[in-house]
């Protein structure tokens, strides 16, 4: 089971990126953007909701057995936030690649209240929650970019 934690918590192996694993770990989160994509919004909203739930745990058990809440081996929490990124839009390679750079802009940066959740909440729901609020900053300026490309 442990071994089995660590595999979905590093996006089966992207978090072990000698550098930069957060970026490589949101990689993952363009399959998933793909896969997802397609769906219904509702259908999309509730497989959403259920990863979210899954990460809180999933994050919480990882931290525990590496001694840190936020190991940077940790990356299932990009993922999820990403998917907040692109949520009910079609894969494009435009919107694909966009997403990703304002999601990972925006999680670096940890803009108000992510830096709350970051810094005040050691476990896995302040691990995911602080990547779902750069995954709703993330969507705004998308979206408002998408807009402005017309």
């Amino acid at each position: 089971m442990r071994r089995f934690l660590l595999f979905l918590s590093s996006n089966a192996g992207l978090g072990y990126a000698p550098v930069a694993s957060g970026t490589f770990g949101t990689l993952a989160g363009i399959l998933a953007f793909y896969l997802l994509a397609p769906l219904p919004a509702g259908l999309y909203l509730t497989t959403w909701t259920a990863l979210l739930f899954l990460s809180f745990w999933i994050c919480d058990a990882a931290g525990n057995i590496y001694g840190v809440a936020d190991d940077g081996r940790i990356v299932l929490d990009e993922l999820v936030g990403y998917l907040v990124t692109v949520a009910l839009l079609p894969f494009t390679w435009q919107n694909a690649l966009l997403g990703f750079a304002f999601f990972r802009l925006f999680d670096i940066f940890k803009l108000p209240p992510a830096h709350q959740f970051d810094r005040h909440l050691k476990n896995g729901i302040g691990v995911v929650m602080d990547d779902v609020v750069a995954g709703l900053y993330g969507a705004a300026a998308l979206r408002l970019t998408l807009y402005w490309l017309g």
